[in-house]
C-alpha cells in the first residue's frame, strides 16, 4: 500500500536535525506500548495511512540535499510494509513468557540503523505476551523528526481514551517544572546572581563539551563507540500519589524528587559496584528541558498543532548537573538530601541564560563551522557526562490503540554515547521509569534494585519525619 504523493513539498531540516542524523550521531527514540490483550495487527497498515502519516509531513519525507548542499524534507511515496515488522521469537518446550526474546529484540532494533533511503520511522509489532504485557507495540522514530514533546503528541494522536474514545485524553496539570521558559532566561540579563550563573554554567558548559570529562566509573565506560555496543532496556514503576506526598512534605517539586531519587540511587549503585573513590568521583547528568513557552500539556491537539509556542521539531535544552556525592554508607545519610541538591543545582541553573548561550554557541559553530562539526561538539558533550535524564508527561486516562488497551507505555532513547540513559513518563497515575545500560558494563538488576532502594528509603524517611500528617 502506498500513499501517493498529491505534490512536492520540500522542507529545510532544523539544524538541530541536522545535528542527530549525521556522521557522528543517529539517534532514535523508541516508543514502547504495552496492550493488555493480545494482539490484532490487521488494523496496522489503515491506522498508519489514515492516523499516523497525516500527523506531519516528515513522516512521509526523507532527506536529501539541495543543490547547495543543504538538507531539506523532501516528501516520498511511502510503502507502509516496508515500515512495518513483526518478528517471529523462537520457542521451547514450556515457554509461557517471552521476556528474554523481547529484551534481546529491543536491544537489536536499539543497534540497527533507520535506512536513509526511506522515511526515518518503523513499527514492530510484538504479538509474544511477557510478564508485563499481552504484546507490544514499538514505534523507532528517529530523533530528526522531533523531541520528546513531538514524538510523544504523534503517538497519542494514533491512540483513544480506552472508556470512551470520543472524549479527549487529559493531562495532568503541573507547575512548569519540566520546561524552562525562553522568557526567563531573557529576563535575568540585569540581575548580578543571573548573571554570575550565566558566566559560571556556560564556562563550565563549554569545558564539560570540549576536554572535561567524567570520571570512568561503574556507570561510565568512557569507551568511544559506546553508542554501538549492545544495551539493557528495564523499566522500573512508581506510584504518583506517593511521589507527590514526598513534593508536598518537603516542599519541592515532583521533577525535584524524580531527579534525587534517580541521583541517589544512583550513587547507591556505584557504591555497590565499585571501589570507594567511586562515591566521590567527578559525575555529572545532562538534564533535558523543553524550551517551549508552555507550562505543561493541555491537549494531544496542542502537542502536534503549528502554533509558535508548541511547534514541531526539537525544542529543548540541557544543562549540566553534577551527581551529589555519597559522602557515607547509605544507612547513615539521610536520602532527602539528595532531593533537596537537586532541588539547589536546577534552582541555580536555571535561574542562568546558560542554555541559550549555548544555543547560540551551537548556531554560530553550524555558521562557520558547519553542521559536522557542530554534531561531533554535540556528541563530544553527550560522551563527556555519564548519563541523560528526560521527561515526559502522558495521560491520566488509559489508552486504546486499535481497540487494544493500553496497560502501560514507555520510551527510550538509543544511539547516545553513553553507558546509561534514562528517560520517565507517567501515566494512569504511575510513573514509569526506563533505563538504558551498557551491557556488560552496567548490572541491571543491580541498578534497578538500588534505584528501587532509593525510593523506598527516601518515601520512608518522609514519612517518619515530624512534617509528615500521620
Amino acid at each position: 500500500m502506498e500513499l501517493k504523493q498529491e505534490e512536492e513539498v520540500a522542507e529545510p531540516v532544523s539544524p538541530t536535525g541536522q545535528y542527530f542524523n549525521s556522521s557522528v550521531l543517529s539517534i532514535s527514540v523508541l516508543g514502547v506500548l504495552e496492550s493488555q490483550v493480545p494482539i490484532d495487527d490487521s488494523p496496522t497498515l489503515s491506522l498508519l495511512q489514515d492516523v499516523f502519516l497525516p500527523i506531519n509531513p516528515r513522516f512521509s519525507s526523507i532527506m536529501v540535499r539541495d543543490k547547495n548542499g543543504i538538507k531539506q524534507w523532501k516528501r516520498v511515496r511511502v510503502n507502509l510494509k516496508d515500515h512495518i515488522n513483526v518478528p517471529v521469537f523462537p520457542t521451547t518446550t514450556g515457554d509461557q513468557f517471552y521476556d528474554q526474546q523481547f529484551n534481546d529484540y529491543l536491544t537489536k532494533i536499539s543497534l540497527s540503523q533507520l535506512p536513509q533511503s526511506r522515511p526515518l520511522w518503523e513499527i514492530h509489532v510484538i504479538k509474544y505476551p511477557t510478564r508485563a504485557a499481552a504484546g507490544h507495540v514499538v514505534f523507532k522514530l528517529h530523533h530528526a523528526l522531533g523531541d520528546g514533546f513531538s514524538i510523544m503528541g504523534a503517538l497519542l494522536s494514533c491512540l483513544q481514551r480506552a472508556d470512551d474514545p470520543s472524549l479527549p485524553l487529559t493531562f495532568p496539570l503541573l507547575r512548569n517544572d519540566l520546561s524552562l521558559n525562553a522568557e526567563d532566561g531573557k529576563g535575568i540579563w540585569n540581575a548580578f546572581s543571573g548573571f554570575f550563573n550565566t558566566v559560571s554554567d556556560f564556562g563550565w558548559s563549554l569545558m564539560k563539551s570540549s576536554f572535561a570529562e567524567d570520571d570512568r566509573t561503574p556507570i561510565r565506560s568512557g569507551d568511544d563507540g559506546v553508542e554501538f555496543r549492545p544495551i539493557d532496556i528495564f523499566t522500573i514503576t512508581f506510584c504518583l500519589d506517593q511521589i507527590k506526598l514526598i513534593k508536598s512534605n518537603l516542599q519541592v517539586t515532583i521533577n525535584d524528587v524524580i531527579t534525587g531519587i534517580i541521583f541517589f540511587g544512583t550513587r547507591l549503585y556505584m557504591q555497590e559496584t565499585g571501589q570507594g573513590h567511586s562515591t566521590k568521583s567527578n559525575s555529572t547528568a545532562l538534564v533535558l528541558l523543553n524550551t517551549r513557552n508552555i507550562s505543561g500539556y493541555k491537549s494531544v491537539e496542542e502537542m502536534v498543532k503549528p502554533d509558535p509556542n508548541t511547534k514541531w521539531g526539537n525544542q529543548f535544552g540541557f544543562i549540566h548537573v553534577s551527581i551529589p556525592e555519597l559522602m557515607r554508607a547509605a544507612d547513615e545519610i539521610c536520602p532527602t538530601k539528595f532531593v533537596f541538591e537537586a532541588q539547589k543545582i536546577i534552582k541555580r541553573k536555571k535561574n542562568s541564560a546558560a542554555v541559550f548561550l549555548t544555543g547560540k554557541l551551537l548556531e554560530t559553530l553550524r555558521k562557520y563551522r558547519g553542521p559536522e562539526a557542530t554534531a561531533r561538539h554535540i556528541r563530544n558533550t553527550l560522551k563527556n557526562s555519564s548519563m541523560t535524564i528526560s521527561n515526559v508527561v502522558g495521560p491520566v486516562e488509559q489508552m486504546a490503540l486499535a481497540n487494544h488497551p493500553c496497560s502501560g507505555i514507555y520510551f527510550m532513547v538509543v544511539g547516545v554515547p553513553q553507558s546509561l540513559t534514562i528517560t520517565m513518563v507517567s501515566y494512569m497515575g504511575k510513573l514509569r521509569v526506563a533505563v538504558g545500560t551498557e551491557k556488560g558494563h552496567i548490572d541491571p538488576n543491580k541498578f534497578k534494585s538500588c534505584v528501587q532502594n532509593s525510593f523506598d528509603m527516601m518515601f520512608k524517611a518522609v514519612a517518619n519525619s515530624p512534617s509528615h500528617p500521620n
